[in-house]
């Protein structure tokens, strides 16, 4: 019996992953018309041929232009989505310009203290979940991170046939992308 079926419960490994797989293409077709909004690329164990992701994890790259608000409302329905669908998660962790991690995309809609709240500064950037206490994304991983989708596709790990089959293919279709 498999350790996360508190999570998953009977759920097919195929299941999950083309589930976690079919959200985030959605997501990059999303986001990647955001203002201010550079790169996306693709982190965590969905690279892995792990059978139950627990959720799928998103480096975004953006500029002090971002449209916060935007990629936040796009990242929070990515992860109701995985939610409701499959009882997991989604995290959209943001990188500045320089490289640095800033934070992840704030969980809540609106902004106002509550308890379990990590941001260090809650609410003084709307939308943005500075939890640096709790999670940091190291700076060579968002310089070069194993999958890049957007603007182009780079790849620099192996990744599993579903990644491939089910993200990168469909999103070298709807962009005329090819591999770098």
């Amino acid at each position: 019996m498999p350790t996360d079926d508190h999570q998953y419960g009977g759920r097919l490994s195929t299941e999950i992953r083309t589930t976690l797989l079919e959200l985030t293409r959605e997501f990059v077709l999303g986001v990647r018309d955001c203002p201010g909004v550079t790169r996306i690329a693709l982190v965590g164990s969905i690279l892995t041929p792990k059978p139950r992701p627990k959720d799928v994890d998103i480096l975004v790259a953006v500029t002090e232009a971002v449209d916060l608000p935007r990629l936040a409302k796009l990242g929070r329905r990515l992860r109701g989505s995985a939610q409701a669908r499959l009882n997991s998660g989604a995290d959209v962790f943001l990188a500045n310009e320089g490289g640095e991690y800033i934070g992840r995309i704030c969980h809540y809609r609106e902004c106002h203290p509550r308890v379990l709240c990590h941001a260090r500064h809650c609410g003084a950037v709307p939308h943005l979940a500075d939890d640096l206490d709790v999670v940091n994304v190291d700076v060579a991983l968002i310089a070069t991170p194993p999958v890049e989708l957007w603007p182009m596709i780079t790849i620099r790990a192996i990744v599993p046939e579903d990644v491939e089959r089910l993200l990168l293919a469909p999103l070298r279709l709807s962009t005329g992308m090819t591999a770098a």
